[in-house]
C-alpha cells in the first residue's frame, strides 16, 4: 500500500522537507471525508412521505479531521492531513478541498471508499449524523513507513477516532510527539474510545453522552496521560481539568459574531483554537478561551460551507491581540 502526496502527485518521501526537519507543526491523522447536508424542519423528523427541503441538499468535503485542519491552517501553523481516501467522487472532493485550501495531504488508498456521513440539520443549527459504516474494514491500517517518516517532521499529532489511528498512536508515541484527540460524544465506558483517551496528551470530548463530565474529567486525567482534558458543552460552555487532582474549571461561552446558524464543526474549531495556542505555550485558561470564540464563530457558518476564524480575528475577538 503506498500513501501518495495528493497536492505534488508523487510518491510520499519523494519530495522536499523530509527526513528530520521538524516543518509540520500539526500531523492530522484521520477523519477526511464527504458530508451530504440534509436540511429538515425538526428533529427528529417527522414521519411522512417526502419533506420540501430549503435551502437545499449539498454534498461538500469535510469532516472532523478536514475541519481541524483548516482551522489550524487559518491560524498560521503549518499543518498535514494524513488518511485514507478512496478513488470515487467523494475522494476527489476531499482532494479538492485540501488542494483549494492549500493544505498538504497525504492519501492512502482506501479500497473501500471514502468515509462519507449524511447530516440532518434542523433550524436551530442542532445535527444528526448518519455514517456509512461500509467504508471501512477493521484491518485499515496507515502504512507504518508513512506514519513514521511525517512523524519524524512534526511537532505534534491530532489524532481522530478511526480504526487505522488508534493503531498509529504507539509509533507517534515512539518518534516523541506530543498527541490530542476528540473523543465526541464518548460516553466515558466505550472500550473503543479507551485508547485514544488514555494514551493523548490531551484530550477534547463532548458532554452529549456523559452522565456526570466532571467524574469523566477525573477519570481520563487519573488512568491516562493526559496534560489537559477539555468537555464541550454547547450553550453551556467547557469545562477543563489541567491534571490529575486539580479541580474542573468552567470556560464561559464566546459571543458569536453573527447570528448562530448551525453547530457543525463547533468542537473541531475549539480544538483547533485551543491547539494553536497550547502549542505556543500559553496557560490553560487562555487555550479554553480562544477555543470559546473559535467555536463561536464556527456556528455562525452554514453547514454547507467550509470555513474557519482567522489568527487576527480570534485574537480581536478574545480581547488579546498581542497573544499567541
Amino acid at each position: 500500500m503506498t500513501a501518495r502526496m495528493s497536492d505534488h502527485g508523487s510518491d510520499f518521501g519523494n519530495g522536499p522537507g523530509t527526513g528530520t526537519d521538524r516543518d509540520i507543526d500539526v500531523l492530522v491523522l484521520g477523519g477526511a471525508g464527504v458530508d451530504t447536508i440534509v436540511y429538515v424542519p425538526e428533529l427528529p423528523v417527522p414521519f411522512a412521505d417526502s419533506h420540501m427541503i430549503r435551502p437545499g441538499i449539498r454534498t461538500r468535503a469535510g469532516q472532523s479531521g478536514d475541519f481541524v485542519a483548516l482551522g489550524l491552517h487559518r491560524l498560521g501553523l503549518r499543518t498535514h492531513h494524513l488518511d485514507m481516501v478512496g478513488a470515487d467522487p467523494e475522494g476527489d472532493l476531499v482532494r479538492a478541498f485540501h488542494r483549494d485550501q492549500g493544505i498538504p495531504l497525504t492519501e492512502v488508498p482506501q479500497p473501500a471508499g471514502t468515509k462519507r456521513a449524511v447530516n440532518l440539520v434542523d433550524p436551530e443549527g442542532r445535527r444528526l449524523s448518519l455514517y456509512d459504516a461500509t467504508r471501512g474494514h477493521d484491518d485499515d491500517r496507515l502504512p507504518p513507513a508513512t506514519v513514521k517518516a511525517l512523524a519524524a517532521r512534526s511537532r505534534h499529532a491530532h489524532v481522530s477516532l478511526t480504526q487505522p489511528c488508534a493503531h498509529a498512536l504507539p509509533l507517534l508515541r515512539d518518534a516523541g510527539l506530543t498527541v490530542s484527540t476528540d473523543l465526541h460524544n464518548w460516553d466515558g465506558r466505550d472500550a473503543y474510545h479507551q485508547p485514544f483517551a488514555y494514551e493523548a496528551d490531551l484530550v477534547f470530548l463532548s458532554a452529549t453522552a456523559l452522565d456526570d463530565p466532571g467524574a469523566t474529567l477525573r477519570d481520563i486525567a487519573a488512568r491516562g496521560r493526559a496534560r489537559v482534558v477539555v468537555v464541550t458543552d454547547g450553550a453551556a460552555g467547557a469545562w477543563y481539568l489541567a491534571g490529575s487532582g486539580a479541580e474542573p474549571v468552567h470556560v464561559p461561552t464566546a459571543v458569536p459574531p453573527a447570528p448562530v446558524v448551525d453547530s457543525n464543526g463547533a468542537g473541531d474549531a475549539f480544538a483547533a483554537a485551543f491547539l494553536y495556542a497550547w502549542l505556543a505555550g500559553e496557560p490553560v485558561d487562555r487555550c479554553a478561551r480562544y477555543g470559546a470564540v473559535a467555536g463561536a464563530y464556527a456556528c455562525t457558518v452554514p453547514a454547507t460551507r467550509a470555513d474557519a476564524i482567522g489568527r487576527a480575528a480570534l485574537l480581536a475577538a478574545a480581547g488579546d491581540e498581542d497573544g499567541a
